[in-house]
């Protein structure tokens, strides 16, 4: 396998590595909610439809030149809500002033959803078929718990009597016991998980205390904050949880877990040359997508699979890359996907993801594109990837650059 770095050690990042084309997908706006602890956190009781109007018209309040009828298509990623949920996402669109007019879908990528909703809007956009699209995302786990998900409709019998497909009942293991497959294939320790964790919490701690946050935050009635994050959070507090999965072998906790959580995010896309023309600013651009499939039982490994194709697919290294987004599902799998690739630890997650933020499964992706851009501006960076795991045994990885002159 070729190399995923650059041999030049001194690269500069200043200087865009694509050619600037008018029919670039670009995103102009990207904005989530406060990410709350299902149950226990401020937006508990709100409902789906009301998380996804928030953003829908914080978005649409941005920019009043832009006709909501101009809008031709709305892509919404979730994954726990019924069949029936497709309605009131639906009627969320018309609350938000989205007009009948526009076309509403939505797609489920489990833990990818929201990433893929932005890529289903980009997609759209370089064909032609649309010239504005609204990429979203929203889950309420605390009105539609994972534990109450039906099982699927299988004939069992005709599933498990078939030995040469037996991988097949590998997508049924919940998702902790793979974070335990995943620390028993590869030799993980307790140790660096639980200080990942700490640091996923105290990392989210500063970046809310210095307001970075504020400027991709909508706030629901009066919650205006993150509520997962607990800033006393240490490695030695962690180390005291018992494992959850595997209570006598295994070292998945709580707190080096992923947080259940509500939340809904928002992507505004179009190409280059529509933004000019609407006097658009121009927040990021959409360079590539990837997604490849890996063993269910061992799902969590997925980042480390999907970064190498999309890097491959844009041509460029892990070394070009000033930002890294990696979904936090679970301190084994993150952690190991960043040492397998070799990826510097400062470039990971510099605000924090999701142990200490939440994974509101249907938006997390979409609400990684609005962490992810808003940190490069700040920090004055050009490359960044967002990639997660994905239940069943995928991995899911985006490429966007912020070019230098762009303005928020």
């Amino acid at each position: 396998m070729p190399s995923l770095h650059n041999n030049n050690t001194n690269n500069n990042n200043t200087t865009s590595k694509f050619n600037k084309r008018e029919d670039d997908i670009v995103v102009v706006s990207a904005l989530r909610t406060p990410l709350c602890r299902a149950r226990k956190g401020g937006l508990a009781k709100v409902f789906p439809h009301e998380l996804l109007e928030a953003v829908l018209k914080a978005t649409l309040a941005k920019f009043p030149s832009l006709n909501p009828s101009d809008i031709d298509d709305l892509c919404v990623g979730n994954v726990l809500l019924p069949p029936s949920g497709f309605a009131a996402l639906r009627m969320a669109q018309l609350q938000s002033g989205i007009p009948a007019s526009t076309s509403l879908q939505t797609v489920n990528r489990q833990c990818a959803s929201g990433l893929e909703a932005v890529a289903q809007i980009a997609n759209s956009l370089a064909c032609g078929s649309i010239r504005v699209g609204i990429a979203a995302g929203v889950e309420s786990m605390s009105l539609t718990p994972m534990h109450k998900m039906e099982p699927p409709a299988m004939n069992w019998d005709v599933v498990k009597a078939n030995t040469k497909t037996t991988k097949a009942m590998d997508c049924l293991i919940p998702m902790g016991i793979t974070s335990e497959n995943v620390v028993k294939t590869y030799g993980l320790e307790r140790g660096p998980l639980d200080d990942f964790a700490a640091q996923s919490h105290q990392k989210a701690a500063r970046a809310r205390a210095a307001g970075k946050f504020d400027s991709e935050i909508v706030p629901v009635g009066s919650v205006t904050q993150d509520d997962g994050i607990r800033p006393t959070t240490t490695y030695e507090t962690l180390s005291q949880l018992k494992p959850v999965f595997d209570k006598t072998n295994g070292v998945t906790t709580a707190g080096n877990s992923s947080q259940t959580t509500d939340g809904a995010a928002c992507v505004l896309l179009v190409t280059r040359r529509e933004a000019k023309t609407r006097g658009l600013p121009i927040l990021g651009i959409w360079r590539g997508y990837a997604t490849k499939g890996v063993p269910p039982k061992i799902m969590g490994i997925g980042p480390a699979v999907a970064i190498p194709a999309v890097l491959s697919q844009v041509g460029l290294t892990i070394d070009d890359i000033d930002i890294f987004e990696i979904n936090e599902a679970f301190a084994s799998q993150a952690t190991w996907s960043v040492n397998e690739l070799q990826i510097p630890a400062h470039k990971v997650n510099p605000n924090g993801g999701a142990i200490a933020l939440g994974h509101p499964l249907g938006a997390t992706g979409a609400r990684m594109v609005a962490t992810l851009l808003h940190e490069l501006h700040r920090e004055k960076k050009r490359y960044g990837i967002i990639s997660m795991c994905i239940g069943t045994g995928m991995g899911a990885a985006a490429v966007l650059e912020v070019e230098p002159q762009s303005s928020l």
